[in-house]
């Protein structure tokens, strides 16, 4: 029997399980659940969690002081008595701000309709509870109507879920980060709640009732949480492989991320029952702060990831050559697995999945490799430090639009198969990383696709960068030959027990290892760029998105068409809030961007590096759409400005990735 027969062997999804169900006993709301940044909940389950670690048998087992700004919901009931008499009492969710009622209070409530700054004419919510519906997937996010009710002087808003996520039944509450402000209040009412007020409303005379409240929801900035860090020594400890998930939540958080934890300690129990001695230095961190950990800040989420590589250990850059993070594990988000990972590794990891039995009774379809990462999970903040990571793919079912973030994430969707197949994959390709004597790092795949994202032809751009991206091609193709042979000789020297074997080809691809994850660190600074809805992207990209439209609504204006003018204009940057809130609103969460310090940017600063701003000409054409005229020549001078503004944006965006592309190509050329 082999390492990965005996580790195989161990595998027990009942302990899994029952450790994911054992999380869900710490709360600070005695209701829905919610174990979030930096509060008491969270505390104690990490206490639990390093407990727990010891129990399996990690060694150095400890607790990472990571800097965190801190929420406490404890509760949020509100009491209501109809026309009728009948009193009613309603549970509400809660994002990360703060109200206090100190027991329950007396306020009045008026809807307003999505929230917008139109639907605020003729209304009066000053100091008044302002329930608005939301479509967060659909339409906008959260702290944009949440920020317009505060600056009209309400005393907080109730969003109910029109759609996007929280669909699989009427009482679903849902949260996400609030990206705003603390001291502007927002909390999450059910539909079958919400709509149970909107009758009273209407059958109101004066369109507003009355309700009592009590809510508890504290934010504390400048606190601290922990990171829980175990480990299985390896024999080369300078070599690390670090596997990761979140232990805070919203609601019990069974799939998001209990289960995430639960897998990641299945994964470690299993490898120390069946005696497995790795080369590597196994590192597992169960994190906190990954829902939410930053006030004010458009990046709010992962906190305690970033903090993990950047502050508390900004060595691991260089020394672990893989981080495995793991998020809702066990549930089928398609028919298909994937795994999401960098570009650079997404050869390696093809040639792995060929090897795999994937259980149909789990993935029907297979399983498949993912590229790029994306900001959703922790997994993006440890990648861009240097370390590169990977994530089983969570995001392509419905199960984000239905169940996530509700208090319907429970065991009631758990599928055994699924938890069962994900211990056995991600545990033998933890072994397979053990048995590298290089990072298999493979830029090749990096430069295809960003020569896909090029489009030269509207850029009128010299053939120097295609010529440098072809160099860059053959340079990565002649090192990965060099690492798969290296990496090949080591693990049959592994396999054999041919440890002065291992060791020799150690120290001849030392400095080949280090050179390349330097590499990989410095093109996470070179080519990984945000746009203004957290999408990665290549630098040129969002000028080149932006210059599409521009040109298709100076075309559409020039046509006589000012509706589909203004339809282009709304997917430039984040000017569709230019649509719907109030200049101080849309200028608010755009400067934030630009006038935070980076450890309030977290993994976004540096990462927008320009803004269209055109609130003052979507106005301007909506105000001569609703007077009738029809001479929109001053729009259009100024769209014909923006776009040659942004044509010299391209072109300074394309001169910049010629500049990276050939330091990249000089760096590897000397390898």
């Amino acid at each position: 029997m082999d390492d990965e027969e005996r580790y195989i062997e161990q595998i027990d999804t009942a302990y899994s399980y029952k450790l994911a169900k054992r999380m869900e006993e710490f709360k600070t709301n005695p209701v829905l659940g919610f174990r979030t940044a930096g509060s008491e909940a969270e505390f104690q389950t990490g206490e639990m969690l390093l407990q727990e670690m010891k129990e399996i048998g990690l060694m150095q087992v400890h607790r990472d002081r990571i800097a965190v700004d801190a929420w406490e919901f404890k509760k949020a009931v509100m009491q209501f008595t109809d026309r009728d008499g009948r009193q009613m009492e309603f549970q509400l969710g809660a994002y990360q701000t703060d109200f206090q009622t100190d027991g329950f209070q007396e306020f009045s409530v008026v809807y307003a309709g999505k929230g917008t700054a139109g639907d605020y004419e003729n209304l009066d919510v000053k100091g008044k509870l302002v329930l608005a519906d939301i479509n967060q997937r659909d339409e906008w996010w959260i702290n944009f109507p949440v920020y317009q009710a505060h600056v009209k002087g309400a005393a907080a808003l109730l969003a109910v879920q029109e759609g996007g996520y929280g669909e699989i039944h009427s009482t679903a509450l849902n949260a996400q980060d609030i990206a705003g402000p603390a001291d502007a209040p927002a909390f999450s009412i059910s539909q079958a709640d919400g709509a149970v007020l909107k009758k009273a409303l209407r059958e109101s005379e004066n369109g507003e009732i009355r309700v009592r409240f009590d809510a508890s929801s504290r934010v504390r900035k400048n606190q601290h949480s922990y990171n829980i860090i175990g480990q299985i020594t390896g024999k080369e400890p300078d070599s690390m492989v670090l596997l990761s998930a979140h232990y805070d939540s919203y609601f019990s958080g069974f799939q998001d991320d209990n289960c995430a934890v639960a897998l990641m300690l299945g994964i470690a129990r299993a490898l120390v029952r069946s005696g497995y001695q790795p080369r590597k230095t196994l590192v597992f961190c169960a994190m906190a702060a990954e829902e939410w950990g930053i006030s004010n800040s458009k990046y709010d989420w992962s906190a305690g990831a970033y903090q993990q590589v950047f502050s508390v250990h900004p060595d691991w850059p260089g020394r672990v050559i893989a981080d495995f993070n793991f998020e809702l594990p066990a549930h089928a988000h398609s028919r298909k697995d994937g795994i999401r990972g960098v570009y650079e590794y997404s050869t390696f990891l093809k040639k792995f999945i060929e090897g795999i039995q994937v259980d149909p009774a789990a993935y029907p379809d297979g399983i498949e490799v993912l590229c790029p990462i994306e900001t959703w999970s922790d997994d993006f903040s440890i990648a861009i430090s240097g370390i590169p990571s990977m994530v089983n793919d969570f995001a392509a079912g419905s199960f984000m639009e239905t169940h996530y973030h509700s208090q319907f994430d429970n065991e009631d969707y758990y599928q055994e198969p699924v938890f069962a197949f994900h211990h056995e994959l991600y545990g033998r390709l933890v072994m397979a990383f053990d048995r590298l004597a290089v990072p298999p790092l493979d830029f090749g795949p990096l430069f295809r696709a960003m020569e896909r994202t090029l489009n030269l032809d509207i850029s009128q751009f010299p053939d120097r960068l295609r010529r440098l991206l072809g160099r860059a091609e053959q340079e990565s193709a002649r090192l990965y030959r060099r690492v798969e042979t290296l990496n090949e000789e080591y693990r049959r020297a592994v396999l054999a027990g041919q440890e002065e074997e291992c060791l020799r080809l150690r120290l001849e691809s030392g400095h080949l290892g280090e050179a390349l994850l330097h590499l990989f660190q410095k093109e996470q600074e070179y080519f990984v760029r945000l746009d203004w809805h957290d999408s990665v992207l290549f630098p040129q990209e969002g000028a080149r998105h932006n210059l599409m439209y521009l040109e298709q609504a100076g075309e559409s204006l020039r046509q006589g068409k000012p509706e589909k003018t203004l339809e282009s204009l709304y997917e430039i940057d984040n000017n569709r809030y230019a649509f719907q809130f109030e200049e101080e609103v849309f200028r608010y969460f755009t400067d934030y961007i630009f006038h935070q310090p980076a450890e309030r940017l977290a993994w976004g600063y540096g990462r927008i590096r320009r803004h269209a701003n055109l609130f003052e000409l979507v106005q301007g054409i909506r105000n001569r759409i609703r007077s009738g005229e029809t001479d929109f020549s001053a729009e259009l001078e100024t769209i014909e400005q923006v776009r040659d503004s942004q044509r010299e944006c391209f072109r300074e965006d394309l001169e910049y990735m010629a500049r990276a592309v050939e330091k990249m190509v000089s760096a590897m050329e000397q390898l």
